[in-house]
């Protein structure tokens, strides 16, 4: 069962832009509900990020964890940091967690990594789940789509997923990514303020190809980048290391991107950790982490020549 959210009253601390609001979710809260207890029963594609725990929660709020299975596709995209942390959340929520094995790497498409590389990978993941989902008597499978990503722009993962007849319950309630967050909080959930975290695969150049060599160095890279900057007692939210071919290229918070600009010493070791997971070449990208930054090669590949 969804928790009923406190009826905002006529507190002089709440404006009436708040009261707004808080009544939309509300009633975005209320038709999320509703949209799980019309499937019944759900497999929920679960890659452990903010959308997909918060919709895996809601889910087991509606239908009972006996309704509701988890499904962490298992690949050498996935970081390992990602699958663990994915176990021990579902355990929290006491719902039964499947982790098949997908094949993304064996799609000619996926390996191009072409513009719509996420078509072929959310493709395969579908592929694999639906059959899962009819063989446990489950009536849909559910991915954590919300109403931010379908205003994105490119995004062909969502209609390889809309294609093989996957429900979206947050985007079709129309919640938002700050709207989970926010509802991910005062449920206690751990996931409230996860950083984004997409697959290794994102992480490589467009028109470079996919390969588990390539998958492994970046997830050492990222690794080996993580345990320097916490030895050196540097707080970290976001972190990409990007693979351009030849060289890598490294995004952080805009406040360590200054601290490393700021320290000859710092940045040395930084090109260090990650030259020494296989990248013939580092730098630290000035501008800082930004999601989704690899789909500015699309629009400007003369940028990272």
């Amino acid at each position: 069962m969804v928790t009923p959210e406190p009826v905002v009253g006529f507190d002089l601390g709440v404006t009436l832009e708040e009261a707004r609001a808080e009544r939309v979710l509300r009633l975005r809260l209320a038709d999320l509900d509703s949209c799980l207890r019309g499937l019944v029963s759900v497999a929920v594609a679960f890659s452990g990020g903010a959308d997909s725990a918060f919709l895996l929660a809601a889910a087991v709020r509606s239908l009972g964890t006996e309704r509701v299975v988890a499904v962490t596709a298992v690949s050498s995209s996935l970081p390992v940091a990602e699958l663990d942390a994915a176990q021990a959340y579902a355990r929290e929520l006491g719902v039964r967690h499947l982790t098949p094995p997908t094949y993304e790497m064996e799609r000619d498409g996926y390996r191009a990594n072409a513009g719509d590389r996420c078509y072929f990978c959310k493709a395969e993941l579908v592929d694999v789940l639906s059959p899962l989902a009819a063989e446990l008597g489950l009536a849909a499978v559910v991915t954590g789509t919300n109403a931010d990503d379908a205003r994105a722009g490119f995004r062909p993962g969502i209609r390889a997923a809309s294609e093989r007849g996957t429900v979206t319950p947050l985007l079709d309630a129309g919640l938002t990514k700050a709207q989970i967050r926010l509802v991910s909080r005062r449920w206690g959930l751990t996931t409230w303020n996860k950083p984004a975290a997409a697959c290794l695969s994102s992480r490589i150049a467009y028109g470079i190809e996919v390969s588990p060599t390539r998958l492994a160095r970046v997830e050492s890279a990222e690794v080996a980048l993580r345990t320097l900057l916490a030895e050196r007692g540097l707080e970290m939210r976001d972190l990409r290391v990007r693979d351009l071919g030849d060289r890598a290229s490294v995004e952080l918070d805009a406040a360590l991107v200054e601290t490393i600009f700021g320290s000859h010493e710092l940045g040395a070791a930084v090109v260090d950790a990650v030259t020494g997971c296989g990248f013939p070449a580092a730098a630290v990208d000035p501008a800082g982490f930004r999601s989704g930054s690899m789909n500015e090669l699309l629009a400007a590949p003369e940028r990272f020549r």
